[in-house]
């Protein structure tokens, strides 16, 4: 295994979950501003271990693998708390279209890596836009739980939806991108 600054931060994340998901239902003052700081905390190592990563060429195979499964399961995680705190359809439809869209693009890269062919569906710009609308989104839902009328959570929800929206045309951007790969393999 290969221990470095963006591993131990890849960790770090994957180690806060169950300490964000705490903070979120323990009634303590402050508890919902705590697990959303929490949450962002997660998404500046993120960024942080991709920076450290390139800038001092500390990229490793197991990095490639945990930093995208340690993302996916704070936005899982998260998208799961604000269904039980926001439970209308109107909600859970863009929080099971992300998560679904992981799974999907998390099985399409694991295949095309296995064809040798992991760059055909590395992430692109729409993706990282994506992340950025569905992570400011979900900070502002920590922060405001159930303040459905709140000038700042019809906002997030608006760029939750931008998100959505980004989310399946980035999925839809792999798919095609990976389709003449899949083909060949399978005589499509």
């Amino acid at each position: 295994m290969s221990w470095n600054i963006p591993n131990a931060l890849t960790m770090f994340r994957i180690a806060l979950i169950p300490i964000f998901v705490f903070f979120f239902y323990i009634p303590i003052p402050g508890h919902h501003l705590i697990s959303a700081a929490l949450f962002a905390l997660a998404g500046f190592t993120d960024w942080l271990d991709g920076f450290i990563a390139r800038r001092f060429e500390q990229t490793s195979k197991l990095g490639a693998f945990l930093d995208p499964v340690a993302d996916k399961l704070m936005v899982a995680v998260t998208l799961v708390v604000i269904v039980n705190v926001y439970p209308y359809w109107w909600v859970a439809i863009p929080a099971a279209v992300i998560i679904s869209r992981e799974i999907v693009v998390s099985a399409l890269r694991e295949w095309m890596a296995e064809l040798g062919q992991r760059a055909v569906v590395k992430v692109s710009m729409v993706g990282k836009i994506k992340t950025t609308c569905q992570m400011a989104s979900l900070v502002v839902l920590l922060i405001k739980p159930n303040e459905i009328t709140n000038f700042w959570v019809v906002a997030s929800f608006i760029l939750l939806y931008i998100a959505v929206i980004l989310t399946v045309y980035s999925m839809w951007l792999y798919l095609v991108a990976a389709y003449h790969s899949l083909k060949d393999v399978d005589g499509m």
